[in-house]
């Protein structure tokens, strides 16, 4: 995985619109790249909406947002329509942006071991490197996390 003072990986997927997005469009800015596994499930329509309802103290702070799933063009499409979710949701059906920073590994529900992807949020700063990696993420919380972890 992808740790503080690391450079970030660039990155080049589409968007809910079709649009190509890389981390390249987001130099000289703060940027919040959270991972995530599946649009419209409970967890992470939690986090979701809970980076929605502090996007505006998100953006006063200087970020960007972006989520990356595995979900396709037209699932991320469904999911900020259904949600009004104000920040792009980046498709990574070959995970390779998951994958790149580490967000990919073994999980474990109910004593069963399975890869999958890993809940992960990484805070960028300006000049594209990590200054922070959230890996216990409070879905219901999660903008306080970063928030808090930035002023620290």
């Amino acid at each position: 995985m992808i740790e503080t003072g690391q450079q970030a990986p660039d990155f080049s997927a589409h968007d809910q619109h079709g649009n190509t997005v890389s981390l390249n469009d987001f130099k000289g800015k703060k940027l919040i790249i959270y991972f995530y596994p599946k649009d419209d499930t409970p967890g992470c329509t939690k986090e979701a909406c809970n980076l929605k309802d502090n996007y505006n103290q998100l953006l006063d702070q200087g970020y960007a947002v972006i989520g990356v799933s595995p979900d396709s063009v037209a699932s991320h499409k469904k999911f900020i329509t259904k949600y009004t979710l104000p920040f792009q949701l980046l498709s990574d059906t070959e995970l390779k942006i998951t994958k790149a920073y580490g967000a990919w590994g073994e999980k474990n529900m109910y004593g069963k071991k399975y890869d999958g992807l890993l809940r992960t949020t990484f805070i960028i700063g300006e000049t594209g490197v990590v200054e922070e990696v959230i890996k216990k993420v409070k879905t219901d919380d999660h903008a306080a996390q970063i928030l808090t972890k930035q002023k620290s």
